[in-house]
């Protein structure tokens, strides 16, 4: 419930101005990642993957690569792997375990696509409670990558 006032109380600052009185975390923001501009260029996820192991956005786009064309259990581990990584990008930029990661701040798109992917992985081998744990962390870290990436709960 804590958590839940102070992401609306971030919510509110960021429309008003306003200084969270609650105390809750600040958003966490990531750092820019190189291989969004290099997939963006046409670059292969498998290559970038393979030259920018740490990149959440590159392990992102295996899953959801894999997970359309069929291979679920490949979109599965390419899924853990870019939401991992994230998780750890996440910690060396501040990340207490909770808080806003704001799908608007680009550089976090990777984490919060490869935790969108490992929910639907999840899902399809009716791995259920870890579907649903991603569901509603994705949807607490960001209801509007929950909304973009169809996984919205609300």
């Amino acid at each position: 419930m804590a958590y839940h006032l102070a992401y609306l109380t971030w919510s509110n600052q960021r429309m008003s101005g306003h200084q969270n009185l609650l105390g809750g975390p600040e958003p966490t923001l990531l750092p820019t990642d190189p291989v969004a501009a290099l997939i963006a260029e046409g670059g292969s996820a498998r290559d970038l993957a393979a030259q920018h192991p740490t990149s959440s956005l590159a392990w992102a786009v295996l899953a959801e690569d894999a997970l359309q064309a069929g291979e679920t259990v490949a979109g599965y581990a390419y899924a853990r792997t870019g939401y991992h990584r994230g998780l750890d990008a996440l910690r060396r930029s501040g990340w207490k375990g909770y808080g806003p990661v704001p799908w608007e701040h680009e550089a976090n798109r990777g984490f919060l696509r490869a935790l969108a992917a490992l929910g639907q992985a999840a899902a399809a081998i009716s791995e259920d409670d870890e579907a649903q744990r991603c569901r509603t962390f994705l949807q607490d870290s960001s209801p509007t990558a929950a909304a973009q990436l169809g996984t919205s709960t609300g």
